[in-house]
């Protein structure tokens, strides 16, 4: 969904990094400073169903390396007793308006790579796509109305349409 310039500036390669585990975890955020260790992280989960991480001001495309993917948006993370455990994630990524049905391929990413999470987003956002103006609204207060033209919005997700 976003500017075509920025998935043409993708590189081959600049994809995120992949976790499996939680060893795979550890490894990641000891390579972050003080500084980008406390905030949250872009994500990504790929059509093959992995979790992908990249530094927060990343773009979702990059992190993704240029494919389509099953969910994305922002995950921040605690280690508590010795365990990894996701303590905030949203689907916050304009750059692929996921709707809030992608939270079950990141609850079957987190599962698999063994790290504790919530029930669900923490941070939901609305994602629509007017069918007049063609552009991508969020949904605010279950106002599903466009910012850009006042247009009603479709209560389904339809971004992709």
């Amino acid at each position: 969904m976003g500017p075509a310039e920025i998935k043409a500036s993708v590189r081959a390669g600049s994809e995120g990094r992949v976790i499996r585990s939680t060893a795979d975890l550890d490894v990641w955020v000891s390579e972050r400073g003080a500084d980008e260790a406390g905030e949250p992280y872009t994500f990504v989960v790929g059509l093959d169903g992995l979790l992908r991480l990249a530094p927060r001001r990343s773009e979702h495309v990059a992190c993704a390396g240029g494919r389509a993917v099953l969910a994305a948006g922002e995950m921040a993370f605690d280690r508590t007793a010795g365990h990894w455990a996701v303590h905030e994630v949203s689907n916050q990524s304009t750059g692929y308006c996921p709707d809030l049905a992608s939270w079950e391929a990141v609850a079957r990413a987190l599962d698999a790579a063994g790290v504790g999470r919530p029930e669900r987003f923490s941070h939901e956002l609305v994602f629509r796509r007017c069918g007049r103006c063609r552009a991508c609204s969020v949904v605010r207060e279950d106002d599903f109305v466009c910012v850009f033209c006042g247009g009603d919005l479709p209560r389904e997700w339809n971004i992709d349409s």
